[in-house]
């Protein structure tokens, strides 16, 4: 999710109004980066209890690590403690243009924030998007010298797997995600006919570690076809860790209701201009929290007992939009 870093720091630290009626009407007196956080640390617990070793990740909304969100000011230890990594998009390449390299200050912002999750223990994604292969490479190299694991995504829609090698392929089992050298970033099964040929297209490589969607066309992976996906192409094990929206609903998900085509609950806020089916939620309601992780069928039971080692929470700064 991009952002106007400059604009958003000064409706950070300003409390400047953003012009948006929708963020406007939400009267409610709420620290909404900590509503993220004790979301987030309650999704870890739960998947934690269930699953021993299971993997949290949030993507973005790195300003969390820190309690008042200033890369300067104390780290947010409970926060980081609950995490196993942060995924970060754009960090060298994509900010403004797939293909294009991100501007210094929107790197060098970042990598201050990330800095500090990585010096709590926690592995770092960076997704940067490009696909000239002097980019590639650049990317990789630049990610590698920082201490970051990264992937170069060729289409910011994740739906395919590169022709080429993943980088650092090694002949190790992957237990944890400490001993991932490199991931896979396919969410976007759309170029698959079937899960068997998904399967297929994914063994038959060597990425550590996948970041996937539970569904594909609507029918859930089973922890059968998930034990399938862990095994790499040389033998070894990957991990197999489940993307999952946390920050935003969307229309073609099992849990969205005919009814609310029409008439949306009040959590239920602005549509995302760039994604369309997707929508702007009070991620601190109850009923939305519930549907994710709290009730005895949400969607985070529905990721554990196919057997998947983790999950990777999106939307993770949708308090940007509330802020």
């Amino acid at each position: 999710m991009k952002y106007n870093l400059f604009v958003l720091l000064l409706a950070i630290f300003t409390g400047c109004d953003t012009g948006d009626p929708d963020t406007n009407s939400n009267t409610e007196n709420r620290n909404f980066k900590q509503d993220m956080r004790d979301f987030v640390i309650g999704i870890s617990q739960k998947g934690k209890a269930e699953k021993l070793g299971f993997i949290v990740i949030p993507q973005n909304g790195i300003e969390l690590v820190t309690i008042t969100g200033d890369s300067n000011d104390i780290p947010d230890l409970h926060y980081l403690s609950a995490i196993d990594g942060n995924g970060q998009e754009d960090f060298l390449y994509g900010y403004d243009n797939d293909d294009v390299t991100s501007p210094e200050t929107v790197t060098a912002y970042l990598k201050k924030f990330l800095d500090i999750s990585k010096n709590a223990g926690n592995t770092i994604l960076v997704t940067d998007y490009c696909s000239t292969p002097l980019k590639v490479s650049d990317s990789y190299n630049g990610n590698h010298s920082f201490g970051y694991v990264s992937y170069a995504a060729p289409e910011r829609s994740l739906n395919v797997i590169p022709a080429s090698a993943p980088q650092n392929v090694n002949a190790q089992n992957i237990t944890t995600l400490q001993d991932a050298k490199n991931f896979l970033y396919l969410i976007n099964p759309e170029n698959f006919n079937t899960k068997a040929d998904f399967i297929a297209a994914v063994t038959a490589t060597n990425y550590d570690a996948i970041i996937m969607d539970l569904f594909l066309n609507d029918v859930a992976f089973s922890s059968e076809e998930i034990n399938q996906l862990r095994n790499k192409a040389n033998g070894d094990k990957r991990l197999v860790i489940c993307y999952m929206s946390i920050g935003e609903a969307e229309d073609y998900r099992y849990y969205w209701q005919q009814s609310w085509n029409t008439t949306k609950p009040d959590w239920i806020t602005a549509e995302n201009p760039d994604w369309p089916g997707n929508y702007k939620v009070k991620y601190w309601n109850a009923d939305w929290q519930g549907l994710i992780y709290k009730n005895s069928d949400s969607y985070l039971d529905k990721i554990t007992k196919a057997g998947f080692d983790g999950v990777y929470l999106d939307i993770i700064d949708a308090f940007e939009y509330f802020e």
